[in-house]
């Protein structure tokens, strides 16, 4: 969910009539098993994580209720308190209290990690103070058997419902449904409530005064509406359309009170109350949840300055070397298929356009494309292991003693993390961060981490390019190069970060607060749908935007159809001119030599010669230029281009797979490609914006296109500088 500039802030109770069903919200603290939760009741498969930040809009479903009844679940994204300092919490605060046009939700489901029962009673002692149709769902208690929170205790100290829920496994479902069908039928309001010191009471009755006639309530809400603005409203906030009087109130009040500390004060009233009630809120009353003294000795290691840096890179070596080697047999049999159904298809259909575009443009370019999709089976099955234990949560911890050095919030980590995956829901992942600053900076540097789009490309010039031999008879060159261009991509990022930090982007250093959540074995069923559907979102963009794409780029390397006789053939008017003979009778020339001639000469071809001087320093030819044109619309459209580029026209009668016809691609009796090229070309897609989503989605968070113009020009400059200097400098130093 997005909100509008210029809309109102709040809608009164009328609002949630254009809707048809009642809306329920789903709210919590990060990683407390919300998301989860929202999958059992909504059967959807959204997206779940064992670390902050995966929540970043929010997500509706629809749920029948017992009774029969329909409802629209809203998930929202995690948020510790109604603070809205970041855009996360503003999107759960505007849900729940019914602002910017929104319907008031009918039911709010709080989900509370049994194991963080403090910290998480905070957020649900707010709702209740708000006066909101709460019911709560106790999450998690198997991971507290030494001494669980009890339910009915909890249920007696805030007056609201309380279900035991247990969102991996699905338990507490139907008494959560049960639970939230009562609670439309019967509206309950908590009792449990903050002493507030006369003061602060004044001070909030004051604020509310200044209220706008749509947000007026009873007085009790009221007045938890003033606490909310004196804790929430202020100069530095990023909440948009509050209105002008409620603003300078808010001030106004907070500048009376000086000395006194008002955030500091609310949050010691309400942590008193909850701190209080703790001991009666647990089975046993002489301690409260022990610490998980596993996680504190793993975390030893693993947070460790020099060991966990070190285990962080072996694994990143045994994940990407298992990319190549459990992948091989995949993919040379999806190489295989694609060929078998190229050869039956050339044998059944008459020649023609029809047969080419089906052929060559169909086949032999979308297949160059989905022969990657097991090794991005296999990156995401692993990835998706290591988040679902809570290690990466343990990995950005360890990465902010890096990261807050060059001018970049510790909270930055988990978009870049997330940029891995793609960079469009990373940069959409910045809304966890408080400061407009901070997000901006981390945008601009999100495109420069390797997504997924580059593992295809960085697969094919390595293996076509580099042979699979060992470094010191043990070390797998192939897997080692995938692992040093992902930190040859990370250690530009932060160099960029501290650049851009330092110059477009100033600001302050502000300290990392997050969370560690505990290990936990991984779901594996969860990881294998997680990983299923990222290839179907794989499958459908190639199946969608690649299609399209090569469709175009086929025509452009098809047309114009010329014959022999329309022009004449280099290495053929080369070949009679050194055999002396004159007037000759010009002879066909093999038919690679015509393929290749007729591809120079079609638009595409023309095209990709037009630009080859600019390239030409960094080892391209107009091949590549072609490929590099394509990958605009996306990256791995560059794998389909050239297999489109060593595909149209082909007349050998076995088809090689793109890979091997790299290898044996030569100039004057020598290899056209070399490693060296190939480095150039890994580097050049490794820091160029090649992207137009990426664009997009920068375009639509920033709300201009001077951030987009900034990125697409940085990126493409540093691209090329680097690859220049790669190509250049291994010419002189004879490679």
């Amino acid at each position: 969910m997005t909100t509008s500039e210029g809309a109102s802030l709040v809608a009164p109770e009328s609002a949630g009539t254009a809707a048809s069903a009642p809306v329920v919200v789903l709210v919590g603290n990060p990683n407390v098993g919300k998301t989860s939760v929202y999958n059992q009741l909504t059967g959807e498969r959204a997206r779940i994580g064992n670390y902050p930040g995966i929540t970043v809009e929010q997500r509706s479903g629809s749920l029948t209720l017992p009774e029969g009844g329909a409802v629209t679940v809203v998930d929202l994204p995690g948020t510790y308190s109604l603070s809205a300092r970041s855009a996360e919490e503003q999107i759960a605060l505007e849900a729940l209290l019914g602002l910017d046009g929104l319907p008031r939700p009918k039911v709010v489901v709080v989900v509370i990690d049994a194991g963080q029962l403090s910290r998480n009673l905070y957020l649900t002692l707010q709702l209740v103070e708000l006066g909101l149709n709460v019911v709560v769902a106790l999450n998690m208690l198997d991971e507290v058997p030494e001494n669980p929170p009890s339910p009915t205790a909890l249920a007696n100290f805030l007056g609201v419902p309380v279900v035991v829920t247990d969102g991996r496994r699905g338990a507490g479902a139907g008494e959560l449904k049960r639970a939230i069908d009562r609670a439309l039928a019967q509206p309950r309001v908590g009792h449990v409530a903050p002493s507030y010191s006369a003061e602060l009471v004044r001070d909030a009755d004051e604020v509310a005064l200044a209220l706008p006639a749509a947000w007026r309530d009873t007085k009790e809400r009221d007045r938890a509406l003033g606490f909310w603005a004196l804790s929430s409203v202020d100069a530095d906030d990023e909440l948009r359309d509050i209105p002008l009087t409620l603003r300078e109130r808010c001030a106004e009040v907070r500048a009376r009170a000086e000395p006194r500390d008002i955030d500091r004060e609310l949050i010691a009233a309400r942590y008193a109350v909850i701190d209080g009630a703790l001991e009666r809120l647990y089975a046993r009353v002489d301690r409260h949840p022990p610490k998980r003294a596993s996680s504190e000795r793993v975390d030893r290691i693993l947070l460790h300055p020099v060991w966990g840096f070190a285990i962080f890179l072996g694994l990143m070596v045994v994940v990407f070397q298992a990319l190549f080697s459990w992948s091989d047999p995949a993919i040379s049999l999806i190489e295989r298929a694609a060929a078998f159904l190229s050869e039956r298809l050339t044998a059944l259909l008459p020649a023609g356009i029809f047969r080419d575009l089906l052929v060559q443009g169909v086949i032999g370019g979308v297949g160059n494309v989905i022969v990657f999709l097991p090794q991005i089976l296999l990156l995401f099955l692993m990835i998706g292991l290591l988040e679902d234990s809570g290690y990466m949560a343990r990995v950005a911890f360890l990465m902010d003693r890096v990261l807050r050095t060059l001018g970049l919030h510790g909270r930055a980590f988990v978009p870049m993390l997330s940029g891995f995956a793609c960079a469009v829901p990373a940069i959409l992942a910045t809304r966890t961060m408080e400061r407009q600053r901070d997000r901006l900076l981390t945008m601009l540097v999100i495109p420069l981490m390797t997504c997924s789009a580059r593992l295809p490309v960085y697969t094919l010039i390595i293996a076509a390019l580099f042979p699979p031999s060992h470094w010191f008879g043990w070390l797998p060159v192939q897997g080692l190069l995938m692992v040093a261009m992902y930190a040859f991509a990370i250690v530009t990022t932060l160099l960029v970060a501290l650049l851009l930090g330092r110059t477009a982007v100033k600001g302050r250093r502000v300290p990392l607060v997050l969370e560690l959540p505990p290990y936990r074995m991984p779901s594996l069923k969860l990881t294998l749908r997680s990983m299923l559907e990222r290839a179907q979102v794989f499958l459908k963009e190639a199946g969608t935007v690649i299609l399209a794409c090569t469709i175009a780029l086929w025509a452009l390397l098809a047309f114009p159809r010329t014959t022999v006789s329309d022009t004449t053939p280099p290495r053929a008017a080369a070949s009679h001119v050194a055999s002396g003979t004159t007037n000759p009778r010009p002879a066909a020339p093999p038919p690679a030599v015509e393929a290749e001639d007729r591809i120079r000469n079609s638009y595409g071809g023309r095209l990709g010669r037009a630009i080859e001087p600019v390239f030409a320093p960094l080892g391209f030819d107009w091949k590549i230029d072609v490929g590099i044109i394509g990958a605009f619309a996306a990256r791995e459209v560059f794998i389909s281009t050239l297999g489109l580029v060593y595909g149209v026209g082909d007349t050998d009668d076995e088809a090689l797979p793109l890979r091997e016809k790299l290898k044996a691609e030569t100039l004057d009796g020598k290899p056209r490609y070399t490693p060296l090229v190939g480095l150039s070309l890994l580097v050049f897609f490794a820091l160029s914006c090649q992207c137009m989503s990426t664009l997009a989605v920068v375009r639509r968070e920033t709300r201009t296109w001077r951030w987009p113009a900034f990125l697409f020009a940085y990126m493409t400059t540093l691209a090329y500088a680097f690859s220049f200097v790669v190509y250049q400098g291994g010419k002189l130093l004879g490679f």
